[in-house]
């Protein structure tokens, strides 16, 4: 069979089904609608099958479309990618890196690694895959990120796992409360304490298997999907919340304040995931540099 087939009309397709319809597709494409019109007829008749459903008041994606989708976002991901490891032959980055992280991480520690990472490369865009470790995993062995960063207890045949960082757990509590003067606390000296948790994470069992030895029951008196929530909470008084020291706001807050937790010390390990047979572009194994380096000035931070 031979299929002609550009580019361009894998980015009209994906953005027909992306943002809604061929009139706003071909908006964002900077084409005209007739002109993106005759593309996706000349691929439907390449292919041999039609694509949309078409009316006067939507469009709908066929089974074939369906199918073709698949392996049209491949290709375009694998394009992206392609333009942006060029800099490996000296030209100046660009086009799109697609990353997975961990939600916790990506809501406060990634933009700070982001915003140095992008003075050296200002071309850069990025496409964050913020999901749970199961997702992640997901993103990258489906080609849908060039790499992962997750936590240690997630696994998958297919993927590669590299620690980069042991965080420590560490509490976060309003600056005005008696507790906030201790630059170390304890594990007992919190367990009366209106604590917050989140239940999308396996923090909840790291914690509670690492405090099982001692005989540590901990009230957790507010269990939340996404930590970012816990800082109102925090903020109007309700509770503290015990959470990774990369997950939290690397500003310094001003009615916050994030102590660690010992006594004992735990910790999760954080890493990088790989697929096993692909290779990162040259600015992914940059940004994973960069990632690692900034991790390390908060463990010395934190000393």
């Amino acid at each position: 069979m031979n299929i002609n087939c550009e580019i361009l009309d894998i980015r009209i397709f994906l953005a027909i089904i992306d943002f809604g319809g061929f009139q706003r597709a071909a908006e964002v494409l900077s084409l005209s609608q007739p002109t993106l019109t005759r593309r996706v007829q000349m691929l439907e008749t390449s292919l041999g099958a039609k694509l949309f459903n078409r009316s006067t008041r939507q469009v709908s994606v066929t089974r074939a479309g369906r199918d073709v989708e698949v392996h049209f976002r491949r290709i375009a991901r694998e394009f992206e990618n392609c333009l942006v490891s060029l800099t490996d032959f000296g030209v100046k980055p660009s086009g799109v890196l697609t990353i997975a992280c961990l939600e916790t991480l990506a809501a406060a520690f990634l933009p700070s690694v982001l915003r140095v990472f992008q003075e050296k490369y200002p071309d850069i865009r990025f496409r964050i895959r913020d999901a749970t470790a199961q997702k992640g995993l997901d993103f990258v062995a489906n080609g849908e990120a060039e790499f992962g960063v997750s936590s240690l207890g997630f696994s998958r045949q297919e993927l590669v796992f590299t620690p980069f960082f042991d965080e420590q757990f560490a509490l976060a509590c309003r600056a005005d409360h008696p507790i906030a003067a201790k630059k170390r606390i304890r594990w007992q000296d919190i367990q009366d304490l209106p604590l917050i948790v989140s239940v999308r994470s396996n923090s909840r069992i790291l914690i509670d298997q690492a405090l099982a030895k001692s005989g540590l029951n901990l009230n957790w008196s507010y269990q939340i999907s996404h930590l970012s929530a816990s800082f109102g909470l925090i903020e109007e008084g309700l509770g503290m919340a015990v959470m990774p020291i990369l997950s939290r706001p690397l500003i310094d807050h001003p009615i916050i304040r994030i102590i660690p937790l010992e006594d004992p010390v735990v910790k999760r390990t954080i890493g990088f995931i790989e697929a096993k047979n692909r290779q990162l572009s040259r600015t992914a194994e940059e940004l994973k540099e960069t990632i690692r380096n900034y991790a390390n000035q908060i463990a010395v931070r934190n000393l």
